[in-house]
């Protein structure tokens, strides 16, 4: 059911987990058994410390791997975005990016502030259907700062699909690092977040992010090769 932070392991413990590109869940890495899974959340979501545990595993792992691979991937130094955090996107005293106020229910990377921020009632939600969601979407608007710190030409024109690529590359390349567990069943979460986190949904916009197969496909594509496959124009 989780996804969870783990310490003291050997990245060669630790096989490289493969995603299948397609619609579907995506396959599970090597060792997965197919079984029963109890979650830790409360049926409607409200065990609020469990959210934040993940939430901060979640930016532990991500800030780890890009400090860790950013040496072998790219010139220059790397410096972390700012992790503003929860906010709550339907009070009058949200904060802003640039001029407007963050959005209700959403996560966002401000290139305005180079910050990180998401909605607690999103998290919630979406960690009552797993809480590999978290991972997701903190991967995924790290991707984002990510984009921001590459020269243009490496910014792919689809940017949320590119950020959904990265979010696969780190996700999947923490677990061979070995800062990064996999239990049975996070794969078909992740899956499951993906498609909630598609057009034509009350958090996107048509076309901004993809439809439910391109965004597995995008996020599939960095699990099984890595953060060069999500770059235009790079050789591997």
């Amino acid at each position: 059911m989780t996804l969870l932070l783990v310490t003291g392991c050997a990245g060669g413990d630790v096989p490289p987990p493969t995603v299948e590109s397609s619609s579907a869940a995506p396959a599970p890495p090597s060792g997965a058994t197919p079984g029963a899974r109890t979650p830790l959340t409360s049926p409607d979501g409200t065990d609020g410390n469990a959210v934040e545990e993940d939430i901060n595993a979640a930016v532990s792992v991500t800030t780890t791997y890009w400090q860790t691979h950013w040496p072998q991937l790219f010139t220059g130094g790397y410096n972390p975005p700012r992790i503003l955090g929860a906010y709550d996107g339907d009070t009058p005293g949200a904060p802003v990016c640039g001029s407007e106020p963050l959005p209700d229910d959403n996560a966002v990377y401000c290139p305005d502030g180079d910050y990180i921020a998401w909605d607690m009632d999103l998290m919630r939600w979406g960690h009552a259907r797993g809480d590999a969601w978290v991972y997701l979407v903190i991967a995924h608007e790290w991707g984002h700062a990510v984009q921001n710190r590459l020269d243009a030409g490496l910014v792919d024109l689809a940017r949320e699909l590119q950020a959904d690529c990265l979010a696969g590359a780190v996700l999947f390349g923490a677990a061979q690092d070995g800062t990064l567990t996999f239990e049975e069943g996070d794969t078909e979460e992740l899956a499951d977040a993906l498609t909630a986190l598609a057009d034509r949904t009350p958090w996107t916009d048509v076309s901004d992010h993809g439809d439910a197969s391109q965004r597995v496909g995008y996020f599939s594509r960095g699990a099984r090769s890595g953060v060069k496959s999500c770059l235009p124009n790079v050789v591997q």
